[in-house]
């Protein structure tokens, strides 16, 4: 058998610069200084935290990149004590211990030499024989490097246990010098306090520790993982037998030894239990609040007086009518109409059906009868789209709830509502439960809610069923709840493809497209063998759209894939049209980097940089020295410095649930069989009505039927509805 570390080699050096450090994933790039080597020697790999003058081992291997020439990849740093004068007094220079600086390290070193820092940490007294050092700069400098030691034991005792460099910095800058005992403790605590390490990844480090996998400790860190991923499904609750069935699968447990685990989580306060007839319910605890707290205060806003409207609803409709200078269908008076009586508006309906219309008619009706509006949609591109529809300003919803990132909490609350007489959000079928529960709550009990969206596109990628669950309430529910759905496709929409096909995908008929050579919106290009898919993609967004259609291939044009990974997949497809689009600009490896040039999404909300989950923008500048990028977005320049990169990914492809809230002038779709578990109806209809102009489907007839023919997509288990029901009744 072939010996994995038999090319392993450990370097002792001195780090000389660090030219680049992503806090989040650990990545580093730096300069050694070796001795008894002329030239300094390039290393990268996930380590954490130095600074120029630390003496570090390192074990990895020497490789060559192709476009950055030899490196050292390491795998483990362990810090050293320095040995010498000279790395004495770079350590002590380099600035990780407050109070010394260049100046007072020479200082030191000429007082104490090599005994510089058995004084500073055992006799920091002494310090006073140094000129400019009084007792309280001494004290102060040596709890500090008692501390920075406190720190390597830290890192020297995680790394033996098998925990990256990265994982172990971030261990350290939650627990501090605490952290070997509360890790030798429970290992399994890491997966809720460290951002980043999961259940896995504690569970692996509880093994090194000697952990059995029997221990009461892992049980409840696996049932609130096993909980976790009901949530990552989409599943605001979790039926007791099916979460204890999942995680005696998961965690290789028996059943009595689960329920014990579970009535101590409970206890704890990790889970909460909830019974609803025969079913017993388990909730992670912010999910329970906010089901419970959104059914709460989304009764009490229907059950309070709205701020009236003195038009009657013919006169708001013929006022929707004038402001927007069309005459509208009849079923969109009614909703118009509606107005008169709604506190809570669902507004619902496919492509082609008149939202747009109808919304920018609410709009002019509401503010010509004085009341204040406020819009907003769940991304910054969803609410730029509301904001070029309407003609009004609209923002993100966490934008305009006041989200406080640094306690993850809205500034806009019960306590501090929103002042509008009516709120309106569009794409409401993004929303997922939380997000619903602090909206409801911030909304002035004299408020309107209207709630616009297309029940049949893909549901949040949050918890929660948010838009079915209001709208399978129906209008028996209460009186002041009113359920408009727009069904009738308009002229220009009946002559499009894409509108039609829209409508095929939903009534399980595959889509008609346009021949080619025809002057048409839709087409589909069969293509069974994956590497055939990829390069009729490349030829269609390179050459054959732009020509045919005067489109920018960057900016105009968007890949959807229904997967991230995989032959066809959205990493794959981002690294063939980087290259094809800008080439040159990086090496073509698995994982390319973002480099000057590319299309980039910010793929979380940022609100320091005011950047938001969805966005789209280029890089039009790269200081390599400093790992900074700045991008460019359509209303403004944003700088990144490298510890923000990781909320950046290529965008030339991205997957259809990234898409969610955004249209582009054209889309291509890339469809294969191997993407089976996401071929779904809802999944297909949501990319195919992302295109604005053009849309093009590359891949498998047989992929194309199982997508459309396909509406078993998981049922979420969310109790919202059921909810409100039972309000109602008491």
């Amino acid at each position: 058998m072939l010996d994995e570390t038999a090319d392993l080699v450990t370097l002792d050096g001195t780090v000389k610069k660090v030219m680049f450090h992503n806090p989040v994933t650990g990545w580093t790039v730096l300069r050694l200084s070796v001795p008894n080597r002329e030239l300094e020697q390039t290393v990268v790999g996930k380590l954490q935290p130095l600074a120029p003058g630390e003496v570090v081992r390192l074990t990895g291997r020497h490789t060559t990149d192709p476009k950055h020439g030899a490196q050292f990849e390491a795998y483990t740093c362990l810090p050293l004590t320095p040995s010498t004068i000279k790395g004495i007094e770079a350590f002590l220079g380099s600035g990780l211990i407050p109070g010394i600086g260049e100046g007072f390290a020479r200082r030191i070193v000429d007082a104490f030499g090599l005994e510089s820092l058995e004084v500073l940490e055992h006799a920091p007294q002494r310090l006073a024989e140094v000129p400019g050092i009084g007792p309280k700069r001494a004290q102060a400098i040596s709890a500090a490097l008692v501390e920075k030691k406190a720190e390597r034991d830290v890192l020297v005792f995680l790394e033996a246990t098998g925990v990256s460099a990265a994982y172990a910095a971030r261990i350290v800058r939650r627990y501090g010098t605490q952290s070997i005992r509360l890790v030798q403790e429970n290992p399994y605590r890491l997966a809720s306090d460290v951002a980043g390490i999961g259940f896995i990844k504690a569970d692996q480090i509880a093994r090194g520790l000697g952990f059995n996998k029997n221990s009461p400790e892992r049980a409840e860190a696996g049932l609130a993982y096993t909980l976790q991923l009901f949530a990552e499904e989409g599943h605001v609750y979790a039926p007791r037998q099916a979460l204890l069935q999942r995680a005696t699968q998961l965690l290789e447990l028996d059943l009595d030894a689960l329920e014990r685990a579970l009535c101590r989580l409970m206890l704890q306060g990790g889970a909460r239990l909830d019974s609803t007839g025969e079913e017993e319910r388990l909730y992670l605890p912010k999910l329970h609040r906010a089901e419970t707290s959104a059914a709460a205060d989304l009764f009490h806003l229907l059950e309070a007086k709205p701020r009236p409207i003195e038009a009657a609803p013919a006169a708001l409709v013929e006022l929707a009518e004038q402001r927007c200078g069309v005459e509208l269908s009849a079923e969109q008076r009614a909703a118009v109409a509606a107005l008169a009586q709604a506190k809570v508006m669902l507004l619902s309906g496919g492509p082609g059906t008149g939202k747009t219309t109808v919304l920018r008619g609410i709009v002019a009706a509401l503010e010509a009868n004085q009341l204040t509006v406020e819009m907003a949609a769940p991304t910054g591109r969803a609410a730029r789209r509301m904001e070029e529809a309407t003609g009004k300003p609209a923002r993100t919803l966490h934008r305009m709830l006041e989200y406080a990132p640094r306690n993850g909490r809205f500034e806009r609350n019960r306590n501090s509502p929103l002042l509008a007489d009516v709120v309106i959000v569009d794409e409401t079928s993004m929303v997922d439960i939380e997000l619903f529960a602090a909206l409801v709550e911030a909304l002035a009990p004299s408020a309107r809610l209207i709630l616009v969206g297309d029940p049949d596109q893909l549901p949040s990628v949050g918890p929660g069923a948010v838009l079915h669950e209001l709208l399978s309430l129906g209008e028996h529910f209460h009186l002041r709840l009113k359920a408009m759905r727009l069904e009738r496709i308009f002229r220009q929409g009946q002559q499009s493809l894409i509108v039609g096909a829209a409508h095929d995908i939903l009534r399980g008929q595959e889509p008609q497209a346009g021949e080619k050579g025809q002057n048409a919106d839709l087409f589909i290009i069969e293509r069974e063998d994956p590497q055939a898919i990829i390069d009729v993609i490349k030829e269609l967004v390179g050459t054959r759209i732009p020509r045919s259609f005067g489109l920018n291939p960057v900016e105009d044009i968007q890949v959807l894939t229904p997967m991230h990974k995989g032959s066809v997949g959205a990493s794959r497809l981002n690294a063939e049209l980087k290259a094809l689009l800008n080439r040159g600009k990086d090496d073509s490896d698995a994982a390319p980097r973002l480099g000057l040039g590319d299309k980039v999404m910010q793929i979380r909300n940022n609100y320091d940089l005011d950047v938001f989950n969805g966005d789209i923008g280029r890089v039009t500048r790269e200081d390599e020295e400093l790992g900074a990028l700045e991008v460019t977005f359509p209303d403004r320049k944003v700088s990144y410095p490298s510890s923000e990169l990781d909320q950046l990914v290529l965008a030339y492809a991205c997957s259809v649930h990234k898409s969610q809230g955004s249209e582009y002038p054209a889309v291509v779709i890339a469809l294969h069989t191997q993407h089976y578990v996401l071929l779904q109806r809802n999944l297909l209809y949501t990319a195919v009505t992302r295109g604005k102009r053009l849309v093009v489907i590359v891949g498998s007839r047989q992929a194309l039927r199982i997508a459309v023919k396909n509406r078993s997509e998981t049922r979420r288990m969310t109790a919202l509805a059921q909810r409100c029901r039972t309000l109602a009744l008491e």
